[in-house]
Order: C-alpha cells, then structure tokens, then sequence
C-alpha cells in the first residue's frame, strides 16, 4: 500500500539531510504510528507519502516513494487526493469555505463527482462522522475540537484509501480525543490504512498495529503495538516520549498559602447578551500557576480575555490587593501568551519586539532579560525565524519588560513533544518564583501535574470545581483527562 525505499530528503535552504535512508512499508489495511521528538522528520514522511514534496516543499530527494499503486513523486495532485487524505494538526490551514456544509462537499465536488453522488457521501459522512450539531454553521464560530471534526468529515466523504493525521489531538479535550479514537477504529474497521504522527500517545494503545521510532531524520526502530506500550517509564523518559499510562503519573502536593492578590468575584461574561461564563469567583495569589480546564467551547478563552481586561464582564467585580479594577486598568497588569504566538510579534528582530510600542526602555534591561530566557543570542534575529518555543519565550520576556504581574498561557504545550513540555514547566516555574499570577489552559493532565498548583474546571460556563494539586485530589482531577473507553477497560 505505502512503500519508501532508500529515501532522503532535504528541504531548501537547509544545511543538512532532514531524512535519511529511510525505508518503510505499511501495508494495506494497517494503522501505523509515527513516533519521536519534535524535529525527527514524522511530517515530513507525511508530506512524504501525500506529495506535498516534492510538488509544494522544495528540496533534494532521491529514493521512491509508492502509495495506492502511484508513484507519488511524478503523480499529479488531483490523482493523489483521490486517494490519499490528510487531516493537519491546524485544521484552519485546510479550510477553504467558511461554512461547515461546503467544507464537507468541497474536496467531493473538486472531483467532479455527479451531484446525487456528492449528496450521498456528504450525508454518509453526516451520520458515520457524528456532524447533525454542527451543519449550516460558520467554520469561525466551531470550537477547536469542532472544527477538527469538519477538517476529518471533509476528507472523510472523499473516501480515500490512506489516512494520514499529523498530530490530530494536539488542540482536542478528553471528549473530542475520545470522539477521535472512534473515528480512527472505524477506518479500522472499514479497512482503511492509517498513518498517525503524535506526541499524545496514551490514546492510541488498542488503536495502532504498529509503531515506528524516528530519531534525528532516520527510523531508529520499529515495535508491534504490544511492545511499544509495554516500555519502562525509564525507557519512555530516554527515548523523549510523552506518557502512555496516567495512573503512573506522580502529583506533587504544591499547596500555597499566600494571601488573594487578585480575585473575579461572581463574574458573568460574554459575547452582547450572550452568557459564556456564569456566576463566577476565583482567588489567585502571587507565584500560583492555576490550570483552567475544561472541554472545547466550554468558555475558557472567553474567560482568559476577562482576566486580562479584554472582555468587559456582563456583571460581577474584578479585584486586584482587595480593591475594584477596571479593564483599563487590567490591560496594565495582564499579558496574553496566545496559543499560535505568530499573532502577537510584531517588529524585525528580537531585541526591537522587546521594545515595540513601548517608550524610555533602558537597553540593559532588554538584555538582561533576554540573557535570563536564553535569547540573548537571537536578539539581531527576525522573530519570524524563531522556533515555536523561542517565539513563546519571546512573547514571555515582552510582558517582563512591560513588569506585567498577570500571566495568561492558552496551550503552552500543544503539540510539543516531552523535552518541550519540560521547557515550558520549567519557564512557567521560574516566573512563578517572579511572583506573577498565572493562568494556564490546557488539556494537558501530564503538564498539569509537572506544574500547576490549583485545577480550574469550567463545564458549560460554570465552575465545576477548584481543587489544589495534591494527591487527595489526584482521582477527582485526572478522572477528567481520560478517555472514557479506556477507563472502562481499565
């Protein structure tokens, strides 16, 4: 089904091989994992077996690479994509309408297939994919999970033969992870050959048949899916593996007893008279780092941009040291770490984003905190040139500058692998230790229990509960980050 042979590839512009000699086989009706730390070259097999290289990724490749009979290499596009679907990590980076019901027919329709044909596979997809809620909709106004829904729904009615999902729970909650898990059995169950690359890997143990080890370009090892799940938790933390078990995770009791600084007190908030979050009080103290939590679209980011003076609250009183604050005074206090950081960087280098907008800056505090997040070397560099972590630490060492007091993180770890969550923990601790208020949302129970000192549950708007991290909690809290048919197999 899937065969590369003797394969290197390396991109434009770069100094050395991205992959080298790589030598795969995935038969027909096989779900295979593609595993490794961030920057091994697991998407660019993807990109690899779909055709975006050579076709849009430039480079120099030698070896060959078969799919569906093809030679993908010299195959025209239009004969690839009947045959092969990709679902992308960003599902925004595949939309190409803006409401869900032409997304789902529009691949179909760039095949000119007969109307009635179309009308039938957009409803097939409708009732196999679980779609009713979510048709006549803006893509815009779709959750995260949602919309990774509509990007699998429309490759979906094309009905490919070869499945490939590049990081696909990267941005999903528990519900929408599990929700992806029964997608994936039932391509199994049709047949369908899947190709997966993933740093969340707990999710896939009864999915996968097989999985391949990458490491710096080059396939290091291949395991069945027995022998992969079954590693040392030594072996996993060697190898720079996420975790595969949570009931294996430890939870540090990070209890404070610091006085509230900064408090919302019964807050509504919301979109004109639409109530997203309803009736609610949460205290914060200095050097706290509280996870917010909660499935896609329940109102965390609504909830964020209060915080940080965004979003003016329906009723209810924010407090900062006991005393009423305005939002203009929170934007003073508060600063954003967004999830995709590129919205937020503005200038042509490091050192002038530090300064951007901001007047009487002393250039010996730029450089002293960029020293202090291990930027300083990049400091004449364009941001745009940044990896995702330096441009997150970049945004950090801004709000430093501007001596922001409230810190907001929205998915800090999406899509990193362990080395990368482990950065992050370690960054978050050390401006916990500054004595900034921090926020963190995230659906991430592993970076949760590294670092956060309380657990935010939001469900429908409302608190569902605010529990420190200890291990008194530890059941109530991860009860809520496991998927619920591997909890009924457990």
């Amino acid at each position: 089904m899937i065969k590369l042979k003797d394969v290197s590839f390396t991109y434009q512009g770069s100094d050395g091989n991205n992959l080298y000699d790589i030598n795969l086989h995935i038969k027909k009706g096989e779900c295979v994992l593609i595993s490794g730390k961030s920057g091994c070259g697991k998407t660019t097999i993807l990109r690899l077996i779909n055709g975006l290289i050579p076709n849009f990724y430039m480079g120099k490749l030698s070896g060959s690479i078969m799919a569906c009979n093809m030679d993908i290499s010299v195959s025209p596009s239009y004969k690839i994509a009947e045959k092969i679907g990709m679902v992308y990590q960003n599902p925004r980076s595949q939309f190409f309408n803006i409401d869900t019901d032409s997304e789902i027919a529009f691949g179909i329709e760039n095949l000119s297939y007969p109307r009635n044909e179309l009308l039938r596979r957009v409803d097939k997809t409708i009732k196999d994919i679980g779609l009713q809620n979510i048709m006549g909709r803006g893509i815009f106004e779709l959750s995260g999970g949602e919309k990774q829904k509509v990007a699998f729904g429309s490759i979906y009615a094309m009905e490919p033969e070869i499945y490939l999902l590049d990081e696909p729970s990267a941005n999903l909650d528990t519900k929408c992870t599990e929700q992806l898990r029964q997608r994936l059995k039932l391509l199994k169950k049709q047949g369908k050959t899947i190709v997966i690359t993933e740093h969340r890997l707990y999710y896939l143990q009864d999915i996968v048949d097989r999985v391949v080890y990458m490491n710096k370009g080059k396939i290091e090892n291949c395991f069945t899916s027995k022998e992969f799940f079954s590693q040392s938790e030594e072996k996993r933390k060697r190898l720079g593996l996420r975790g595969f078990d949570f009931s294996l995770i430890d939870i540090q009791n990070n209890l404070l007893s610091k006085e509230t600084i900064f408090e919302l007190q019964n807050i509504s908030t919301g979109y004109g008279k639409k109530v997203v979050i309803q009736d609610m009080t949460i205290g914060a103290s200095q050097g706290e780092i509280i996870g917010i939590t909660g499935h896609n679209g329940a109102g965390k980011s609504t909830l964020a941009e209060t915080i940080c003076g965004l979003r003016k609250p329906i009723s209810g009183q924010l407090m900062w040291k006991g005393k009423p604050i305005s939002e203009k005074q929170l934007l003073k206090l508060s600063y954003m770490v967004m999830q995709d950081v590129d919205y937020q960087l503005f200038a042509d280098s490091v050192e002038n984003e530090c300064t951007y907008g901001m007047d009487n800056v002393e250039i010996e505090k730029v450089l002293n905190t960029l020293k202090t997040l291990n930027l300083l070397e990049f400091r004449e560099k364009h941001p745009g040139t940044l990896s995702g972590g330096q441009k997150q630490r970049l945004a950090v060492a801004v709000s430093m500058i501007c001596q922001k007091k409230i810190l907001i993180f929205d998915e800090p770890t999406s899509g990193l692998d362990l080395e990368g969550m482990i950065k992050v923990t370690d960054l978050l601790k050390k401006l916990a230790e500054m004595g900034k208020v921090i926020f963190v949302i995230t659906h991430d129970y592993e970076f949760i229990t590294e670092v956060c000192t309380r657990v935010v549950r939001i469900d429908e708007g409302t608190l569902s509960f605010d529990l420190p991290l200890n291990i008194n909690n530890k059941n109530e809290i991860a009860r809520h980050f496991i998927c619920n048919s591997l909890e009924s197999e457990a």
